[in-house]
C-alpha cells in the first residue's frame, strides 16, 4: 500500500519517521460489539522520503514492541519533578491528591433558601469546617469525595460524598461558569481547589440533600454548623459514596475502584 501525506517540516529539525494506521469494521455491529468498540486492527508503516515527499510505505502489525518504543521515545519530552506529598498519582492523563481536614473561609449565597435557616439565609461569607477531601482529576473532569479519617487515603479506603454543594452525586464537580485548569499536572492544583472550596454555593445539586444522614440534608446540617460557630465537621453525618447501578444502590466503593473507574471515563 502506498499513500501520499502531506507534511510541515518544523524548525526543530523532526522527519516524519513511521505511520500508525488504526482499522475497525464497517459492517454493523450489534449492541454488545458496539460497547467493545468492534473487531479492530493498528499497522506500523515506515514513511519512505525517496522521492522528495512522504510516502506511507507497506506496514506490519503493530506491537507491543512498537508502543513500548514510541512510548519511550515521546516520554522523553516530560521533565522529571518532585511530587508533593499529597498527591497519591501523577499521571498524564489523570492526577489524584487528597487535603486534610480545614476550617477554609466558605461562600454561601442560595438562590432558594429553605425556611428556618439561621446563619445561611442570606448571603454569607465565614469560616467553616471541611473534612479531608481526594480530588481525581481528568482531562475535563473534577471529582470530588469525602474521607473519613483525616489522613493519608489508601487504595482499600472507602470514599464519602463531598458535603460541598455543587457536586453532583456521582462526585463530579458542576463547574458553572469557571473555567476549567488547562492543564491537569501538580502546579495545577490550587486552581482546582480554588474552584471547590472558594467558589460561591448557592444550591445542592439533584440528589445531593440526601447525601447525609440524620435529619434535615445537607443544606440545613451547613446552617446549624455555621449557627454554632463549629471547628470540626461531623463526618460521621456523610453517607459512603455508592454509584447507582440498573436502579439499585451498589456496595461502598474504595478510592482504587474510583480511580479505575474515571481513568477508564
Amino acid at each position: 500500500m502506498t499513500v501520499s501525506a502531506s507534511f510541515e517540516a518544523t524548525d526543530g529539525g523532526l522527519v516524519l519517521a513511521n505511520a500508525i494506521l488504526l482499522y475497525r469494521s464497517e459492517a454493523p455491529l450489534s449492541y454488545a460489539a458496539k460497547k467493545s468498540g468492534g473487531p479492530t486492527f493498528a499497522s506500523m508503516h515506515v514513511v519512505d522520503h525517496s522521492d522528495g515527499q512522504p510516502m506511507i510505505a507497506a506496514g506490519v502489525p503493530l506491537s507491543r514492541a512498537h508502543i513500548r518504543q514510541w512510548t519511550a521515545a515521546l516520554g522523553q519530552t516530560v521533565l522529571p519533578e518532585i511530587l508533593p506529598a499529597n498527591v497519591l498519582v501523577s499521571h498524564p492523563d489523570i492526577l489524584v491528591w487528597w487535603v486534610p481536614a480545614a476550617v477554609r473561609t466558605s461562600y454561601f449565597a442560595l438562590t432558594s433558601p429553605p425556611k428556618g435557616l439561621a446563619a445561611l439565609a442570606a448571603r454569607t461569607v465565614m469560616p467553616l469546617p471541611y473534612p479531608a477531601h481526594v480530588f481525581i482529576a481528568t482531562r475535563g473532569r473534577l471529582w470530588v469525595y469525602a474521607l473519613p479519617t483525616s489522613e493519608r487515603p489508601a487504595a482499600d479506603t472507602v470514599l464519602l460524598h463531598s458535603p460541598v454543594l455543587n457536586v453532583y452525586t456521582d462526585g463530579s464537580l458542576c463547574w458553572g461558569n469557571i473555567a476549567f485548569p488547562k492543564t491537569i499536572t501538580v502546579a495545577a492544583i490550587p486552581e482546582f481547589e480554588r474552584a471547590v472550596f472558594d467558589s460561591w454555593s448557592t444550591h445542592p445539586n439533584p440528589g445531593q440533600e440526601a447525601t447525609v444522614s440524620g435529619k434535615g440534608g445537607l443544606v440545613r446540617l451547613w446552617d446549624r454548623l455555621a449557627t454554632r460557630k463549629a471547628v470540626r465537621f461531623p463526618t460521621h453525618r456523610l453517607k459512603p459514596f455508592r454509584p447507582r447501578s440498573g436502579g439499585n444502590a451498589a456496595p461502598p466503593m474504595t478510592l482504587g475502584e474510583v480511580i479505575k473507574r474515571s481513568a477508564r471515563s
